[in-house]
């Protein structure tokens, strides 16, 4: 792998969406969110997400919360209660705790060879952890 992808889906319609993957030949998509199931997710709601990606985009579908927020620190955030830097700064404090690059070639080395996409909800990368999620895979970034 020498690129990795990052995708929201807030604000595309489905056709946009799949297209952005298809388009981009991704072969994984890693879902990184806390909660895949909310009924505020539309299409991207599990399961219907790991059936449309593997039917119209032919990859596969990973939800992984390992690389998701704590509750508490997204809730924070959400509320106002915390500004996007101390987010930032508690967010890789949890991803430190978890050991993340060694998480990765533990549970991704099979995968690093091919085009991942992580999925999160917000529309850009700009205020969003998948933004902090995509330099531990230590490859150029690509935001969709």
């Amino acid at each position: 792998m020498n690129k990795i992808y990052t995708i929201g889906f807030t604000r595309k319609q489905a056709e946009e969406f799949f297209g952005l993957l298809n388009e981009h030949s991704i072969d994984l998509v890693l879902d990184v969110r806390l909660n895949n199931a909310s009924q505020l997710a539309g299409f991207s709601k599990y399961p219907d997400i790991k059936f449309f990606v593997e039917t119209i985009c032919d990859c596969e579908y990973i939800h992984d919360d390992n690389f998701a927020p704590l509750a508490t620190t997204l809730q924070r955030f959400r509320s106002q209660q915390i500004p996007w830097e101390q987010y930032k700064k508690e967010f890789k404090e949890v991803m430190a705790q978890r050991d993340i690059s060694n998480y990765i070639r533990q549970n991704y080395s099979d995968y690093l060879d091919k085009k991942i996409a992580l999925l999160c909800s917000e529309a850009t990368s700009e205020i969003c952890h998948r933004k902090l999620i995509a330099p531990y895979f230590g490859v150029e970034i690509e935001h969709l």
